[in-house]
């Protein structure tokens, strides 16, 4: 298996090479072995945490664990721009795709939070069960004491409207969704106790889905009947670093959602309310065009099972919290999938 490449924060045990005399902060076309400090001791190497998939809400998290202190090395597939933005949070970035045989470093925690790209030339189920798969087995005898792995709601294929927890039916009604439980089989056959994290559909600074569309006075195709479940990306993250903790939390199975599921239109009514726009118009979906993502899911995702073992934890325990902290002082942008 190759090694991994990565632009250290601080070099003193990179290739015995002092970069920050002897080289500039960063070079384009520099790539850096990652090589661990066998001296280091084992209170340094506990405290890695490793975010695999560093995108929207692994960046949330790596600065919750930043801020406390931890070695944050996290993984991007985005070039040498994302390696370096992430470099300046103080983040150790490594250069690392789903799809390919590099082995990453050891860590007490993993988080594996990874998206799916579908400008990549991969498939889903290439990325997110095949490569998965080649993941957890590169770390069979070392393993990280946790291992979360960040899964999705879609996995549950209720479309009735009615009330779905933890111990409810997987039966996806989608062809993504089953991807999505066939990852989430894939990692317990190898990584028992990894924590199944199911994620509600995630928004926040930045990513507001439609927002564009009712900027501009659209109107809105679908169902405005139907439920999302969602949760505010920086309580998704302090969720996870909460989880990383908590004995309890290891092996189990959590949805990750608010607090409260709202019918879209009145989500996307609050939306434009903050945004200081009129109440947007809603229009059947026309029977001819394909399929939206997810438009047949109905269903309301329970948090009681998080509330129960966590309590009220939630700094945004519904959309109007979530809302409001997100859409004031910045752009509202569109998320890149539907919400759930």
């Amino acid at each position: 298996m190759s090694a991994c490449y990565f632009f250290p924060v601080e070099p003193p045990s990179f290739d015995g090479i002092d970069r920050k005399n002897n080289a500039p902060p960063f070079s384009a076309g520099a790539r850096y072995r990652l090589v661990i400090n066998a001296d280091a001791g084992e209170k340094h190497m506990n405290g890695i945490r490793l975010i695999i998939g560093c995108g929207y809400l692994g960046e949330s998290l790596a600065r919750l664990w930043l801020g406390s202190g931890y070695r944050v090395l996290a993984t991007t597939r985005g070039g040498i721009a994302r390696a370096a933005y992430l470099r300046a949070l103080g983040v150790e970035p490594v250069v690392f795709d789903m799809t390919g045989t590099c082995q990453l470093p050891d860590a007490e925690v993993v988080v594996t939070a990874v998206g799916f790209d579908r400008s990549s030339g991969h498939s889903m189920r290439e990325v997110y069960v095949d490569g998965l798969s080649r993941l957890a087995r590169s770390f069979v005898g070392r393993m990280p004491r946790t291992w979360l792995h960040v899964s999705s709601t879609s996995v549950y294929g209720q479309n009735d409207g009615g009330w779905v927890n933890e111990s409810s039916r997987t039966e996806p009604a989608e062809g993504s969704g089953r991807v999505v439980l066939d990852a989430e089989e894939t990692l317990r056959t190898i990584i028992s106790n990894a924590t199944l994290l199911r994620f509600g559909g995630i928004y926040g600074p930045g990513r507001l889905l439609k927002a564009r569309a009712i900027q501009a006075g659209e109107v809105l195709s679908g169902d405005p009947d139907r439920w999302l479940n969602l949760i505010h990306r920086d309580d998704g993250a302090s969720l996870i670093a909460r989880m990383a903790e908590s004995p309890r939390a290891q092996g189990a199975i959590l949805n990750v959602v608010d607090r409260e599921p709202v019918r879209r239109g009145h989500f996307y009514a609050e939306l434009a309310s903050l945004l200081g726009l009129p109440r947007p118009t809603w229009e059947p979906h026309p029977a001819d065009s394909p399929p939206m993502p997810h438009e047949g899911n109905n269903r309301q995702i329970s948090s009681d099972l998080l509330a129960a073992w966590f309590g009220e934890i939630w700094n945004f325990p519904s959309y109007r919290e979530g809302l409001r902290a997100s859409s004031l002082g910045g752009k509202a942008a569109d998320s890149k999938g539907e919400m759930r």
